[in-house]
């Protein structure tokens, strides 16, 4: 397999992606992609155009130790604790990213050369946690192309509201249902109208949300295994590729509403639905299979680097998958049901499972640092 680097001068799969109106971003972020030019040479190449990431991806960059130990040390000698230690560290790096990706940013008014950074995971059920957070990550970074990440739990839609209501873009994350991914979208055409009356210039304002198509296949595909039925097997593998299909439906019909056209007529900017989770986990499907048939113009499809280098190797890219699609999703889908399996109850599984997935990884990022901090001599707590 040739990686994106070795792609950059033929990036086929990659160009023609962007070319469908695919925004491609990066879903990883370390101090030594950044130090070492990695990222700015994807960017340079156009393979990248915006960087999304979340506590898993920086309890594996921070945790590893590599690139940090100078800042380690000051912060040590400061004797902060170590909250502030890893906060001082991943908006350092999201800082840095969105310098790397500034000329992207430039050049696209704002659409792409993002970088996102999340709110503290422990606040994800407290909304006026959740806006105090956003405001502190957004001065902390103080840079105008970082994305601020909001998790779509229901505490979660009014943060979204205010936090876009002041004028700051957001990323809102962990979505799995339609019925939430509206509220989504309700929440944050309710922030952009918050803005306007505030007197804030809405073309500034970006957003993007995050639906998460990997995570729906691994848990329906366990429950349709376990019913061992041809029926059921047959419909292992469709259930991620049907959702967000028919999230992009409802993403169509939301800004075609009557409630935009005021909107658009101020400049504002579309929340573009973001393919998340698009790394593949059952090594039985395509490891390209949630981007080769999840393209439709005015989308992000954010990628860990494996699928990236994947889909520059391989990568089937077609034209448009989606819109075609919508029938045969819902037929989908209701067939799950009709076998038992209900989707109310597994996307709020997921849901519910994706906030305590980052909360995990974010303790344990900051019992990483705080026995760094240790043994430099400072006691973290």
């Amino acid at each position: 397999m040739i990686t994106v680097t070795e792609a950059i001068a033929t990036p086929g799969a990659l160009k023609r992606l962007a070319d469908e109106g695919v925004s491609i971003w990066l879903d990883d972020l370390s101090r030594k992609r950044i130090t070492s030019g990695s990222l700015a040479e994807l960017v340079a190449s156009g393979s990248a155009v915006g960087v999304t990431t979340n506590p898993s991806i920086f309890q594996a960059a921070i945790g590893s130790g590599e690139g940090y130990e100078e800042q380690l040390t000051d912060l040590a000698v400061r004797e902060v604790t170590v909250d502030e230690a890893v906060r001082m560290m991943t908006t350092a790096d999201v800082r840095d990213a969105a310098d790397v990706l500034d000329a992207v940013y430039r050049a696209t008014d704002g659409r792409d050369g993002r970088v996102s950074i999340e709110v503290d995971p422990r606040l994800a059920h407290d909304t006026r946690a959740t806006v105090a957070e956003a405001k502190q990550l957004f001065w902390l970074v103080n840079r105008p192309n970082v994305m601020i990440k909001i998790p779509a739990t229901k505490a979660g839609l009014p943060a979204i509201t205010e936090v876009v209501g002041l004028g700051i873009s957001v990323n809102v994350t962990l979505i799995f249902s339609l019925e939430r991914y509206r509220e989504v979208m309700a929440a944050y055409l309710a922030g952009l109208e918050k803005a306007r009356e505030r007197g804030i210039d809405l073309s500034g304002i970006h957003s993007v949300a995050s639906f998460f198509v990997s995570r729906v296949d691994s848990e329906i595909d366990k429950r349709l295994t376990a019913l061992g039925t041809d029926e059921a097997l047959a419909l292992k593998g469709r259930a991620a590729l049907a959702n967000a299909r028919l999230a992009y439906e409802a993403y169509e019909e939301v800004f075609a509403s009557d409630r935009w056209p005021a909107l658009a007529g101020d400049r504002a900017n579309k929340q573009r639905p973001l393919w998340a989770s698009t790394g593949v986990k059952d090594p039985a499907y395509k490891d390209t299979l949630y981007v080769d048939d999840l393209v439709a113009p005015g989308t992000v499809n954010t990628m860990p680097e494996a699928t990236l280098n994947a889909v520059a190797d391989h990568g089937g890219i077609t034209g448009d998958t989606v819109t075609g699609g919508y029938a045969q999703a819902r037929a989908d889908l209701g067939a799950i049901e009709r076998l038992g399996i209900s989707y109310d109850e597994v996307v709020q599984q997921l849901e519910d499972e994706g906030v305590a997935k980052f909360e995990t990884a974010w303790q344990d990022l900051l019992d990483a640092v705080a026995k760094s901090l240790e043994s430099k001599g400072v006691d973290a707590r």
